[in-house]
């Protein structure tokens, strides 16, 4: 009897080998018959599952972004039974920070499709992300819960500073793979602004 074929891990399977393929050898420098290679697979097969290359490339970047939720999991669980908003903050911001070569990967990719896709029609038709408000919203929720329990300064804007957060990470995110500054001086930049909005003595980045 021949083996079943699992459609969905075999699709897991070519992506993981495009982003490792694509770490090496950068996004705009990979093409479907790279990705087969790298599989162990044919040609046919990946165009059999993803049909062009955009669409390998955007379910390469969900897969990624599926992996970036559990690596946020993973440092939330880290914290404690009970987290804290203030810990559940820093979870979801150094997470995204280039510390390892996961996060590398992570954030190269993530940088290098937003890129391709302004001047690639196939792409920018394509949705960059599903949800592209999530983590502010995610954020924003953790500051107001944190603001009901008397833990921010006064007068902060949760909304505001959520969104100030988000693009503070992603451009120390960049700084950092660039190699301008180093992932602890990323953290402490975070740290510090972290500690403006929150009041003094909750727990600080590590």
């Amino acid at each position: 009897m021949p083996k079943r074929v699992d459609h969905a891990e075999r699709r897991t399977e070519i992506a993981e080998a495009l982003i490792r393929i694509a770490g090496r050898r950068g996004l705009h420098a990979v093409g479907m018959r790279d990705v087969a290679a790298e599989a162990g697979v044919s040609l046919r097969l990946v165009q059999y599952y993803f049909q062009t290359k955009e669409k390998l490339m955007l379910f390469g970047l969900e897969h990624l972004a599926e992996r970036f939720g559990e690596r946020v999991s993973a440092r939330v669980r880290a914290a404690g039974d009970s987290p804290g908003p203030r810990a559940m903050v820093e979870a979801l911001l150094t997470a995204a920070l280039p510390t390892d070569a996961e996060s590398r990967t992570f954030h190269h990719l993530y940088t290098s499709y937003a890129v391709l896709a302004m001047t690639d029609r196939a792409l920018a038709a394509q949705p960059f992300i599903k949800n592209p408000d999530a983590a502010e919203d995610t954020l924003t929720e953790l500051l107001r819960q944190a603001q009901e329990a008397d833990l921010l300064e006064p007068g902060v804007d949760a909304q505001l500073e959520a969104a100030s957060l988000l693009a503070m990470s992603a451009g120390l995110g960049t700084s950092v793979l660039v190699g301008q500054r180093s992932p602890e001086c990323a953290t402490t930049v975070l740290n510090h602004h972290l500690n403006r909005i929150f009041r003094t003595g909750d727990a600080v980045l590590t």
